[in-house]
């Protein structure tokens, strides 16, 4: 479980504390990620295990920089982390915004989006893996914002129980699908449709979602369009690019629901419902 001391307790310090700031710095180009991952190693190598307290885009995060990719991101090059997919997303939130992160991990996106939202926001981060949902409620309470909720659970095609893949080298990698890695382990977490969790948590309508589960995206989305009211089909989706895990067109099926793709990149692809909302 997360080390129970308190925000700050694990601020950097030393050379570990320039290099993070070095990191940080650095602009997004190929030669620099290059010098970007040589501190990095350096760094987690000084460290020796321990967690790190940072804040980040005006976001208080205590990061676990070992066996998760997303933290190692936020740690050290957090520019370089879904930079236009985020900048999108920022550009839609408007008062009483309603985000939906399904996959949470340890909160990057929920935690962005609650730092920008103001007070009458309302935020669901899903994560069901116990080892980082525990991370992502840590980050939450170091946080001012009071509008972000955790969930513990998986979503799924039906409600229930079901048995999540993980791969130990990198907790971010969870899927009801067995990942790629040939060292998965296996747990048994509960498990709950789109629209039963929209339901359960009182949600009439969605302004954004984010779904990054690891190639499961089509098996959430599926039994949601066939059985979820158009009043609660989110305005704007940013859905990991898993077109090669996908056992149906995605893209055709949201289309076919009247979204439009507005973003591709290399992780990810960003589909918008309707007319943009007015600045």
């Amino acid at each position: 479980m997360n080390d129970p001391r308190p925000y700050g307790a694990y601020a950097p310090s030393g050379l570990a504390s320039l290099a993070i700031a070095g990191t940080r710095r650095l602009p997004h180009r190929w030669a620099t990620r290059r010098i970007a991952l040589m501190l990095r190693h350096l760094v987690l190598r000084s460290l020796k295990g321990a967690p790190v307290d940072v804040e980040t885009f005006g976001v208080r995060m205590r990061l676990h920089p070992y066996n998760n990719v997303c933290e190692k991101r936020i740690l050290f090059t957090p520019q370089y982390f879904d930079p236009a997919e985020l900048a999108f997303l920022a550009s839609r939130i408007r008062e009483g915004f309603t985000f939906v992160d399904v996959g949470s991990n340890v909160g990057w996106y929920a935690l962005f989006v609650a730092a920008r939202a103001g007070s009458k926001a309302r935020i669901l981060a899903v994560e069901p893996q116990p080892e980082v949902f525990d991370r992502l409620a840590y980050n939450i309470r170091q946080n001012p914002f009071g509008t972000v909720k955790a969930v513990a659970c998986a979503v799924a095609d039906k409600t229930g129980e079901l048995t999540l893949f993980l791969d130990p080298n990198n907790r971010g990698e969870s899927s009801v699908k067995i990942v790629s890695s040939s060292q998965t382990d296996a747990i048994r977490v509960p498990a709950v449709t789109l629209l039963d969790l929209l339901a359960r948590e009182g949600f009439t309508h969605v302004d954004a979602m984010k779904l990054d589960v690891e190639g499961a995206e089509d098996l959430i989305l599926d039994p949601f369009f066939r059985d979820a009211p158009a009043s609660l089909y989110p305005s704007l989706f940013i859905i990991e690019d898993g077109r090669d895990r996908w056992q149906i067109d995605l893209p055709a099926l949201l289309a076919s629901k009247g979204y439009r793709p507005v973003l591709q990149t290399r992780m990810n692809l960003v589909f918008e419902r309707g007319a943009p909302p007015a600045a």
